[in-house]
């Protein structure tokens, strides 16, 4: 969407139509229920969530200065409501500690990965990022597969870009740690049953 078609979309909205709302939620209800999914780990909470943050959406709309893409600020809605709901939840996540990670170890998890078939791929990362932490998930949700910059990120949760990118580095870690302990196991299952 340009950013012509944002500004005609929200004055639409500012002005009561009701079925440019529609387009606007219709545009972006995935990735907010994704993005929901990947904090809370809990699918009615970030149904939950994905609604109110539209509803926050349409009150502030009006508040909406163009700063940033509306993307960028709805996602950043969508994370300070998963943050307002995980504070009043008060809900505890797994999380995964660092291990120290030499270069033939990230290797070798690239190398299982490329055993995987692709749909497979798909399914254990999904896992495998629901074992993160919120932030871990949220961040790399947005970097990898929404492709935000460093600069959109850190306006969608509030942090320096350096901030941000030493974030992602250190999920990255952690999830590769995580699919390290998943794909070793299916890797030498793979192996045994290609020698039988």
């Amino acid at each position: 969407m340009t950013t012509d078609q944002e500004t005609a979309i929200i004055n639409q909205i500012i002005e009561g139509n009701t079925q440019a709302f529609a387009v606007l939620v219709d545009r972006y209800k995935d990735l907010v229920f994704t993005l929901a999914l990947r904090m809370l780990k809990n699918r009615e909470e970030a149904e939950e969530v994905s609604q109110d943050t539209f509803i926050k959406v349409y009150k502030a709309l009006a508040k909406f200065k163009g700063d940033s893409k509306l993307s960028t600020w709805v996602y950043k809605v969508a994370y300070n409501t998963c943050l307002d709901s995980i504070k009043k939840n008060k809900n505890r996540y797994n999380e995964v500690t660092i291990d120290s990670f030499s270069e033939h170890q990230l290797k070798t998890v690239g190398n299982a990965l490329d055993v995987l078939e692709e749909k497979e791929q798909q399914k254990t990362i999904q896992e495998c990022l629901q074992q993160l932490t919120s932030k871990d998930s949220f961040l790399l949700t947005l970097f990898y597969f929404e492709e935000l910059s460093l600069e959109e990120i850190s306006k969608v949760v509030n942090m320096e870009a350096n901030t941000v990118k030493v974030n992602i580095h250190r999920a990255r870690k952690r999830l590769g740690n995580i699919l390290k302990q998943k794909l070793e196991p299916e890797t030498i299952q793979n192996y045994e049953r290609a020698r039988s």
